[in-house]
């Protein structure tokens, strides 16, 4: 691990550049609901939420948070709490409810609604354009393991920089592609819930195919005052202890998790090491000339999604044991997802990406922490957990600030409890507490201290850190 020179751990009042970025993230399945209105297709969560026991209790999206007709009074909450900037995704089956085609004027019209509402309050939209929710009708024809999807996508993504590059200067392509492939196409626990190996980096190429050809229609088609990237989840990977195997280990599981993506997208290249590993079981006749090119296409930043860590050694147990690879936990405090608690990871990785992959600058795109939040009899929702949580985190990313890397903003998640993907409504990761019963929205403690953080622009010092 990097060694980490910044002031002691909520001691002292942490400054943030002048121009930094405070905002909150959510995507469409997880908060719209709406599911059947206006002419929204069926998504591939739609179908999976479907399947017995893939999600928890039987639980979908199709009311979620209601925010396809709540969005004026999120909007108005998000401005009370000085969100600068909302990192949202549409869905593109609200958009093409066959996934190509005839687009849907209807749907087209909720964001604009939406993105006029943001801006008339002076919060910035930042649009994802793929967060986990394809057309079912595309997963019918293979999904991401069909090269077409790329030509699909880069068709709706043309369309959108059509109808909303004036309003929108900073757009996504894609969200945490290693979760679309892996879970959705190895894994199962995911949407379409395939258990291919080989599927998994099928999908990865031609995802990663997709954010370059999206790039290069932005480049051509979008605002030229705009903005494009990728958002990766990065989970640094550290040895179990400190000897050659256990570093093996760790770098083979950083190339799974990692550098599989990393590379292309800013190397144009696949790893090597990892190349080497998968030709046991891979012939990637699916890579064609030029690929690795269009993937690497010029962006403009990276957001970094961060939860938490990675600990590995050799040995045959967990989902990587096919790679003599085993991810163990290590003690450390945990989330209610189970996750560890380590911000030295965050300050990590950007340090890595600054001294691995250049000066390109960095968001971070989603960090947060899931607890189970009880309204208190007062009406108020203590969440001191989640508040030491942020905390945390944003003093290891004022720190790598301070060791030069170019961290743009900080985007937190979530604005508000939502459908959690498999785990249904169980885990509540939002600053902002919902009621599913009534969709009443309640700020948790953790959101008013995160106002005041925007407020100043800065962590306030020890004697300050809590809020009544």
């Amino acid at each position: 691990m990097a060694e980490r020179t910044g002031n002691p751990k909520g001691r002292e009042t942490m400054k943030f550049p002048e121009q930094f970025i405070w905002g909150t993230a959510t995507s469409s399945y997880q908060i719209e609901g709406a599911v059947k209105e206006d002419g929204r297709g069926e998504s591939i969560w739609d179908r999976f939420c479907r399947i017995p026991g893939k999600v928890r209790n039987k639980e979908n999206g199709d009311i979620a948070c209601n925010h396809y007709f709540l969005y004026e009074e999120d909007i108005k909450l998000m401005k009370s709490l000085n969100i600068q900037s909302y990192r949202f995704s549409t869905a593109w089956s609200r958009i093409f409810p066959e996934g190509t085609g005839k687009p849907n004027s209807k749907g087209l019209d909720f964001y604009k609604r939406l993105i006029d509402c943001l801006l008339e309050h002076e919060i910035e939209p930042l649009l994802t354009l793929y967060h986990w929710d394809l057309p079912q009708l595309l997963q019918d024809k293979g999904g991401w393991t069909n090269r077409y999807t790329a030509e699909y996508f880069t068709e709706y993504s043309t369309f959108l920089y059509r109808e909303l590059g004036d309003r929108v200067k900073k757009w996504g392509t894609h969200n945490e592609p290693w979760v679309v492939s892996y879970k959705g196409y190895a894994l199962g626990n995911a949407a379409p819930g395939y258990l291919d190996f080989r599927s998994h980096l099928k999908a990865s190429h031609h995802l990663l195919l997709s954010h370059g050809r999206a790039v290069s229609a932005f480049r051509e088609l979008g605002p030229k005052d705009g903005q494009i990237g990728i958002t990766l989840n990065i989970e640094p990977t550290y040895p179990f202890e400190d000897d050659e195997e256990c570093r093996t280990a760790a770098k083979i599981k950083d190339g799974f998790s990692n550098r599989w993506f990393l590379d292309p997208v800013l190397k144009g290249q696949y790893p090597a090491d990892i190349m080497e590993l998968y030709s046991k079981f891979e012939t990637f006749d699916y890579i064609k000339q030029n690929d690795l090119h269009v993937m690497s296409s010029s962006i403009d930043y990276l957001g970094i999604n961060y939860y938490s860590i990675s600990t590995n050694k050799p040995g045959p147990e967990g989902e990587l044991g096919f790679l003599g690879v085993e991810s163990v936990k290590t003690g450390r405090p945990v989330t209610y997802m189970n996750w560890e608690i380590e911000p030295q990871g965050l300050y990590d990785i950007l340090l890595r990406m600054k001294n691995e992959y250049g000066d390109i600058p960095l968001y971070i795109t989603e960090n947060g922490a899931a607890y189970d939040d009880t309204v208190d009899e007062d009406g108020s929702v203590s969440d001191e957990d989640r508040r030491l949580f942020i905390e945390m985190h944003l003093q290891a990313c004022r720190e790598a600030i301070d060791a030069g890397v170019n961290l743009k903003g900080y985007y937190l998640w979530s604005f508000m409890d939502n459908f959690e993907w498999r785990y249904g409504y169980s885990k509540r990761f939002g600053m902002v507490h919902v009621d599913y019963n009534t969709q009443k929205r309640t700020p948790k403690k953790s959101a008013l201290w995160y106002k005041k953080v925007i407020e100043t622009n800065s962590i306030p010092g020890k004697e300050n850190s809590t809020v009544s």
